[in-house]
């Protein structure tokens, strides 16, 4: 029987040997194709500077373990914020159940790796808690003096240090500690009677020091009042059918929401993916690629390995607008006779694993942004994104702009309120027609929702043209 490789981080701290843990794992995997002990440990903070004064600090700790066996398609998962050897025993006694008839050959083990593609800080010790609280005090003062019309401001910090190690069944234990950080301002302006508010934030798997430097935070100040003072001046959006020039980095979202969901192993183990099937086919228009990557150094959605253990990669969804490949966690790769990309993540110990994006994005392409809106009679230009909606098993979309403009005989006119792009993602990649040479990441603030389970992720893509977009608006 396998001996643990390394020392455990999270079971010496709780008092378990790992050779325990790593006997009572082993008693549950055998004849299971696959499984896993997963243990976390996540301490966060977050402080809220709002009009003029520390609102909320908040500090969390959760640490627990969850234990899963997959035999077939069948997966058994039991899960406790205790961790003791008693309670792993018990969580693989429930979790064996998942076996129970089955005569099963473990699957391979993830690939090993050294890659580390952050440094193992801790955003919760420094700055220290009074430094932040000063830090906020100077963001809300500077954003008041920046233009008379700001009358209120809000500036957040959020800090996380999630540790997790890995058991698996042949002995071998992995280890990782993720930082994740994000500074977030958001200014209302008012003019004449009437407020406008817009926000702007930044982060990724650092410490704070980067993102708390005065550059920074005061260029996310500068885009929370551009955008607000932007909107005081728009003009109802007028609705129909038109050419949409969306602008890069976050815009991506929406192709991150209508499209990347559609290409996650597990939706097309199940069939229900409006792309099940169409492997090798046109999908997208041509000079599309889509890649999603988690293995960018120090970005949001990025992970040395995934929550399985497998080391995440670049995987290439569509290659000039043919579909060539998935993102898989190690059951819809083996279910699809197809190897795992890293793509296997949870929200926490709580949460079995599944496909989740990384780092979604389209690769830029030779056209400017100046010729799309050129060459565009009537349409919108979709500066960024708020919330939307999707329908994952359709790619059926419905999104808020919360900044865009009129083009008007290719010149950008009017900014507008109350815009909103409607259709299916499958249908939207067709309708491509030009790909920017500006390709940009977002600035570090997504969150993907799946299944009741919420992930960092990062997006990217250039300037686009879409044709033939629905909008929605207050005017015909």
């Amino acid at each position: 029987m396998s001996t643990v490789a390394s020392p455990s981080p999270i079971l010496d701290a709780a008092g378990v040997a790992p050779d325990e843990a790593l006997s009572i794992l082993q008693t549950a995997l055998s004849d299971a194709d696959d499984g896993e002990l997963f243990l976390e440990k996540t301490e966060s903070e977050s402080l809220v500077f709002d009009d003029g004064r520390l609102k909320g600090a908040s500090y969390d700790a959760v640490e627990g373990f969850g234990l899963r066996v997959v035999a077939g398609e069948t997966v058994g998962y039991a899960h406790a914020n205790e961790i003791s050897a008693a309670a792993i025993r018990r969580a693989a006694d429930s979790a064996a159940l998942a076996k129970r008839g089955y005569d099963g050959t473990a699957a391979e083990a993830p690939r090993a790796t050294n890659q580390r593609l952050y440094d193992p800080v801790d955003p919760l010790l420094a700055p220290a808690f009074s430094d932040k609280i000063a830090l906020l005090a100077e963001i809300d003062a500077w954003a008041r003096a920046r233009d008379p019309r700001v009358v209120q401001v809000s500036a957040s910090l959020v800090g996380e240090r999630r540790a997790i190690d890995i058991l698996r069944g042949d002995g071998r234990l992995l280890s990782d500690l993720r930082p994740l950080v994000r500074l977030n301002v958001s200014v209302t302006v008012e003019k004449d009677g009437k407020r406008e508010s817009a926000s702007s934030g930044a982060g990724g798997r650092a410490g704070f020091e980067e993102w708390v430097a005065p550059e920074r935070w005061q260029a996310q100040v500068d885009e929370a009042l551009r955008q607000a003072l932007v909107n005081l001046e728009a003009v109802d959006c007028p609705a129909g059918e038109m050419d949409v020039v969306l602008g890069a980095g976050w815009p991506g979202v929406l192709l991150h929401e209508a499209v990347g969901h559609g290409f996650e192993g597990d939706f097309h183990r199940k069939g229900s993916s409006v792309f099940t099937g169409m492997m090798g086919k046109r999908v997208a228009a041509p000079g599309v690629t889509v890649v999603d990557d988690g293995s960018i150094a120090g970005r949001r959605g990025s992970l040395s390995f995934d929550d399985e253990g497998t080391p995440t990669s670049r995987t290439v969804l569509i290659e000039d607008g043919i579909m060539v490949g998935l993102m898989h966690d190690r059951l819809s790769a083996r279910q699809l006779g197809a190897n795992a990309t890293g793509n296997g993540r949870r929200q926490s110990f709580a949460h079995t694993p599944m496909p989740r994006m990384t780092n979604t994005f389209m690769e830029g392409g030779k056209d400017s942004q100046a010729d799309m809106i050129a060459s565009t009679r009537r349409g919108l230009y979709a500066a960024n994104f708020g919330g939307g909606q999707v329908d994952i098993t359709n790619g059926k979309f419905v999104f808020q702009c919360t900044e865009a403009y009129l083009i008007e005989d290719g010149r950008i006119t009017a900014p507008v309120r109350g815009a909103t792009l409607i259709g299916d993602g499958a249908t939207a990649l067709t309708q491509i027609q030009m790909i920017g040479d500006d390709f940009a990441f977002d600035p570090g603030v997504g969150t993907c929702g799946k299944a009741g389970q919420g992930v960092p992720v990062g997006i990217g893509q250039p300037s686009l043209k879409i044709g033939g977009l629905t909008v929605g608006g207050t005017t015909v």
